[in-house]
């Protein structure tokens, strides 16, 4: 089997559609595909009715956390999209989105960037608007070559020039909630040291202690020394290592089933779930 657990569509700052990246992801040769948009569940109905046979998909969010004054995202699986308080946490830190964003176009502004409101709006479409696509404004204006380009002291890595904070959930308030709505989380791209400050090892072992299922240790921003020491760390704490491509479509260079989850580790991950249910493909539309 091959299982991609991290996926974005154009619900958040992915290029596909909900119903495209489910096919892409057949065409891929995936078995298993999570879509995990930012702190939206948005695009499930499509997906699922998009779904190829022979694919079987995950429902999912990358929840926005902070810790320690670090930004750091949580990816949670097989939650039941409409419990409460859950939902309610989702919703806060999307409609604080907009108003972060318009402060980052101001400040890009003051540094002599002509960049939009209305441009970074066009590219967000109807998806969760975020710093991707603030940096795909940065593309199209020529600031920067590619999008990880942004993503730097000079633009809009944390803490950067045009960097501006947002609400993000405390991880350890994420992860009752998680638990609460019977999902697993799984902490994203723990080490990817080139966005910015990473939350430090002691952390994850209190994270562990406090209920964290796993780390995703095989991801396109950790090299193989990274990789090894994180699925050593994963053992250590007796953590599930995930692996997975965090797929944006044509905004990033990183493709689907680039990294992938051992079967095993996914058989565990839906074992402990309760809040809902992969969904198998049906041959959809």
């Amino acid at each position: 089997m091959r299982i991609d657990l991290h996926a974005h569509s154009t619900a958040s700052d992915g290029t596909d559609t909900p119903a495209e990246l489910v096919r892409n992801a057949a065409a891929a040769g995936l078995d298993v595909v999570a879509l995990t948009d930012h702190d939206t569940t948005r695009g499930y109905a499509a997906a699922v009715a998009a779904l190829p046979e022979g694919l079987t998909l995950v429902t999912g969010a990358e929840l926005s956390c902070r810790l320690g004054g670090v930004s750091m995202h949580m990816l949670a699986y097989l939650f039941d999209p409409e419990e409460p308080a859950l939902l309610a946490e989702r919703e806060l830190v999307r409609d604080d989105r907009v108003p972060r964003a318009r402060s980052m176009v101001a400040r890009l502004n003051e540094l002599g960037v002509p960049v939009t409101w209305e441009q970074v709006a066009r590219i967000a479409g109807d998806g969760s608007v975020g710093r991707p696509h603030v940096a795909s404004a940065l593309v199209e204006l020529g600031v920067v070559p590619t999008v990880s380009d942004a993503f730097t002291q000079d633009w809009l890595a944390d803490g950067g020039r045009g960097f501006v904070e947002k609400h993000e959930t405390d991880p350890f308030e994420a992860l009752r909630l998680i638990k609460g709505a019977g999902g697993v989380a799984v902490f994203a791209h723990p080490a990817a040291a080139k966005r910015g400050r990473t939350v430090p090892e002691a952390s994850i072992a209190d994270l562990a202690a406090a209920g964290l299922d796993g780390i995703e240790v095989d991801h396109m921003d950790h090299d193989e020394d990274t990789r090894a020491r994180l699925r050593g760390l994963a053992k250590e704490l007796g953590l599930l290592a995930t692996g997975s491509s965090d797929y944006h479509g044509s905004r990033k260079t990183c493709v689907l089933g680039e990294y992938t989850t051992d079967p095993e580790v996914y058989g565990e991950i839906t074992r402990r779930a309760f809040g809902a249910f992969p969904v198998p493909g049906a041959g959809g539309a």
